[in-house]
């Protein structure tokens, strides 16, 4: 789901709780070393995303917020802001030339540079979370 937020509204970040949980507080935050990635660069998206992209030729940006129970990307066109709220069991990361992110039908490709690069650490963080989500839910044996 894809929802725009350049102006606070309190259904959204109702919605948004409801789907992957409400932000994790200032302690969990320090524990974990943030939950926020820098911006990266983005390359290209899925046909069905890009009347949420720049038309001309500026680059897009955007960046990742982890979740209790899923992940937050924000992307920025001008001066608007969009959210894609993924849950973990939708979530797939590729890592092709960058990272890929699929869900929903939908998929974000971030271009493989400097900042890609400084964010190592947090989208290793990610994959743990991840992982942790998936571990919760699993099916016994």
């Amino acid at each position: 789901m894809i929802l725009n937020t350049t102006h606070f509204n309190s259904e959204h970040k109702q919605l948004i709780a409801d789907l992957v949980g409400s932000e994790f507080s200032l302690v969990q935050k320090l524990k974990m070393n943030g939950v926020g990635s820098k911006r990266m660069i983005i390359d290209e998206v899925s046909p069905n995303m890009k009347s949420i992209m720049n038309v001309v030729s500026d680059i897009n940006y955007g960046n990742i917020e982890l979740r209790p129970k899923g992940i937050l990307i924000m992307i920025n066109q001008g001066l608007k802001n969009f959210t894609w709220i993924i849950p973990y069991y939708q979530l797939v990361i590729y890592k092709t030339n960058g990272s890929s992110i699929h869900a929903q039908g939908r998929f974000v490709h971030f271009r493989d540079n400097k900042t890609f690069k400084e964010n190592k650490k947090f989208f290793d963080k990610l994959l743990d979370e991840k992982v942790k989500y998936d571990m919760a839910y699993s099916m016994p044996q």
